[in-house]
């Protein structure tokens, strides 16, 4: 290979490319998988699939959909065998392009946006026909004819609205949260709301303390924000561990703030016990931490007991609050909303700058349809259809993958987490997975430090069909050709 002060990935597509330079591979031979690089080289997924993706954007190489990488019959025009691909290859192809984004994560989401896919397991979003689209369409109607201008205005609608904020804060009293409508902050889905709460109470270099394994997009936003992020332990049963934390305190004088999830965590599907949220609100006052309390799932948890969020337990306005409806009540509107607590002024004037305001249009339909009978109603059906989605996808991960494949059926949700046999690489199923055009979740994306390869998140958001089963029943073979 080339020169050990090029990044990894280029030394090794500088190896293939004088490879196919000198004829050793010739005009349409296979190129080594993805599996096949990293076993002979070394080297991490991320590194393997940008060597080929180098050589893909560079001409040498051409993906057949299903089959892999082969040499392409011609050689790129203009490019002599040594020639730098850094000089030719398009701006729009370069890996560096995620820059300040987790880049693992983000190879393995772009990768899976590459492929020509049959089947995705790999999301968490319930489908359309699991929302109430004749309520949603009333509601809009009858609110546009009340306010035929509503799409219309620009400052006279800017901020919360005080029609939503009022919603909000009725529907957190009843979690056990007493609110006061001024303090609700309407936000353009959760995503929104965890950047402002990260903008508002840590800097670049600062840490912030995450459950592991965690949700891939709240590792993506805390590295775009010039974060470091710590992985606590996180057990299915009690959630974040307290004693981790507390050694965390001692030992890291950077620690601004954790985020946790306490209902159906993703990916474990965790409810955190009340006992162990109080103490964790308790503890982040102690010990003056934010605590970026992420509640994006809660209305999917079954039963007939109200579960109040650690914010009930804040006296000291220690914890800000999140909460989205993209999962509950409609994916289309991005409509969320958060309670900052001591920080509110600095959100609010974050807010301000970076997208002025929350468009009225959602935050009124979403005041109206979240306090209806009608939506109480359909979180009743919703939480029985996907209860049905995550025993079929179990039954189907049963009969098809090895039995000493471990899987735990959540309180609620849209996916389950699994532990593949002992050996087994998601990382590589995924690759393999791909190939036959099927996305799924790998363990690794749910940890900065790609633990967790031994895991996979089963979407179960689609519901169980001939051909979600024939994926199930692939993934199967793939495993078990995995464990040859």
């Amino acid at each position: 290979m080339n020169s050990d002060t090029q990044p990894l990935y280029q030394q090794l597509a500088s190896h293939y490319r004088e490879a196919i330079g000198r004829g050793a591979l010739r005009a349409d031979a296979r190129m080594p998988s993805v599996r096949d690089l990293m076993q002979r080289h070394q080297v991490s997924l991320s590194t393997a699939l940008q060597a080929l993706r180098s050589l893909e954007d560079q001409g040498w190489l051409e993906a057949r959909p299903r089959v892999g990488y082969f040499v392409r019959g011609r050689r790129p025009k203009g490019l002599g065998e040594l020639a730098d691909p850094d000089l030719r290859k398009p701006f729009a192809a370069d890996p560096t392009r995620f820059a300040g984004i987790n880049e693992r994560i983000s190879l393995l989401l772009e990768s899976g946006r590459r492929a020509s896919l049959r089947v995705d397991l790999g999301g968490a979003t319930p489908g359309p026909e699991l929302f109430d689209a004749a309520m949603m369409n009333r509601g809009a109607a009858t609110l546009l004819r009340e306010q035929p201008g509503i799409l219309a205005h620009g400052r006279a609608l800017a901020g919360a609205q005080p029609e939503f904020q009022a919603a909000m804060a009725r529907r957190a009293l009843d979690a056990g949260m007493a609110l006061n409508p001024r303090d609700v902050l309407a936000t353009s889905g959760n995503t929104e709301a965890v950047h402002l709460a990260l903008s508002a109470v840590a800097q670049p270099g600062d840490v912030v303390a995450v459950e592991s394994p965690t949700y891939y997009g709240l590792l993506q936003v805390i590295e775009s924000q010039g974060l470091e992020i710590l992985e606590i332990p996180c057990s299915r049963h009690t959630g974040i561990s307290l004693e981790a934390l507390e050694l965390a305190v001692r030992t890291e004088p950077r620690l601004r703030a954790v985020v946790a999830m306490p209902h159906l965590q993703m990916p474990l599907g965790m409810v955190m016990p009340d006992g162990q949220k109080k103490a964790l609100a308790v503890f982040c006052s102690e010990h003056d931490l934010a605590l970026i309390e992420d509640d994006s799932y809660r209305l999917l948890v079954e039963g007939s007991a109200v579960q109040r969020p650690v914010k009930a337990w804040d006296r000291s306005g220690h914890v800000i609050y999140c909460e989205s409806f993209n999962k509950t009540l409609a994916p289309g509107l991005r409509q969320g909303w958060m309670n900052a607590g001591r920080w509110h002024e600095r959100v609010h004037m974050l807010k301000f700058a970076q997208s002025r305001s929350t468009p009225a249009w959602g935050q009124l339909l979403a005041a109206r349809w979240a306090t209806s009978p009608a939506f109480a109603r359909h979180l009743q059906r919703l939480r029985v259809q996907l209860r049905r989605q995550r025993e079929r996808t179990a039954q189907a991960i049963a009969r098809h993958f090895p039995p000493v494949t471990r899987l735990a059926l959540p309180p609620g949700g849209l996916c389950l987490w699994g532990e593949l046999p002992a050996g087994v690489s998601s990382s590589v199923l995924y690759e393999d997975a791909l190939r036959e055009g099927i996305r799924i979740a790998p363990g690794a994306m749910f940890s900065n430090t790609g633990r967790y390869d031994g895991f996979v998140r089963f979407g179960c958001a689609m519901a169980m069909s001939p051909e979600i089963e024939e994926a199930y029943q692939v993934l199967g073979r793939l495993v078990h050709e995995q464990m040859r």
